[in-house]
């Protein structure tokens, strides 16, 4: 599994920039990306084609404001996040399916329209989310064209978070077998790979030793970091390993948050991620999935 390069110019030398935001809404050449409830909206078209919407500012009546970057000609693209109820706006007016999350839209996005509205929904959710300061409690004004928080009674600098949380593959010695386990949340319908958040104080390494041990019981003999992928759900980065087994005899899934975890041969594997069974896999959009596509076609 390769590692994407990055191609959002994110314009972080235009944030500190006084009077940013309403200079850009006054620009003709500006276009917008909406949000609302964790959700974009999409321009009309072959879903299995997809690409988010952008539109003129002035199609934008109320919203909270930020500056997610340039495009490829230059142009600015702000993020404006929307209130829960709509407005009399033509971004607005369209029908609830043409406003999708993430999840829905899966792999119909390419790279580049995957990452802006990863970055839309990330930003958005914090910008909608932590109006006060977390440290006494005061009301904030935003900052840094809305990537940052000042407070606005202890002084304090607040910035959007980023929670680190681990993912790992893990398979057997030989090579020939994958240990996956079914979450509580999906009622025993999924097998994934296991996944956890680090903890204070905690190295990544760590974190994936010690969620393997208490999610399935099982110990690694060596683990090798893969890629990463945000999640913004709601402000995750999920950091992806591949692990090979100590002893495979004892799995013992937790029985609370993972409620089954099995071993699975390369053919159950195939069957699964061609929707044949025996069980269903993560969706397209998701790094759980590329971690045991990469595993399965190593030797496929």
């Amino acid at each position: 599994m390769t590692m994407k390069t990055t191609s959002l110019d994110r314009a972080a030398d235009l944030r500190g920039e006084p009077g940013l935001i309403d200079r850009l809404r006054a620009d003709r050449t500006t276009r917008v990306i909406a949000t609302r409830g964790g959700r974009v909206r999409i321009a009309d078209g072959d879903l299995d084609h997809a690409t988010l919407l952008r539109v003129p500012v002035e199609e934008i009546v109320e919203a909270t404001w930020a500056l997610l970057g340039r495009d490829p000609d230059g142009h600015a693209i702000l993020l404006a996040v929307l209130p829960p109820e709509p407005e009399t706006v033509s971004v607005d007016t369209a029908p609830d399916e043409m406003w999708l999350g993430l999840r829905d839209l899966g792999a119909r996005l390419d790279p580049d329209e995957t990452e802006l509205l990863i970055e839309a929904l990330a930003l958005g959710g914090w910008l909608r989310d932590a109006p006060f300061c977390p440290s006494c409690g005061g009301g904030t004004e935003l900052r840094q064209a809305g990537w940052s928080r000042h407070c606005l009674v202890c002084g304090c600098e607040h910035f959007p978070r980023t929670d680190p949380a681990v993912i790992v593959a893990v398979e057997s010695a030989d090579g020939e077998r994958l240990l996956l386990g079914a979450n509580a949340n999906w009622g025993g319908r999924m097998y994934s790979c296991f996944a956890g958040f680090t903890e204070a104080g905690e190295s990544l390494e760590a974190t994936v030793h010690r969620e393997l041990e208490e999610e399935s019981g099982v110990r690694l003999a060596s683990l090798r970091y893969v890629s990463s992928q945000p999640w913004p759900f709601p402000r995750s980065l999920m950091l992806g390993f591949r692990a090979v087994v100590l002893d495979e005899g004892d799995v013992r899934p937790d029985g609370e948050e993972i409620i089954d975890a099995r071993w699975f041969t390369r053919e159950e594997i195939g069957s699964a991620l061609a929707g044949d069974g025996p069980v269903g896999l993560p969706g397209p959009s998701s790094i759980a999935r590329a971690l045991i596509v990469s595993w399965f076609e190593e030797r496929a």
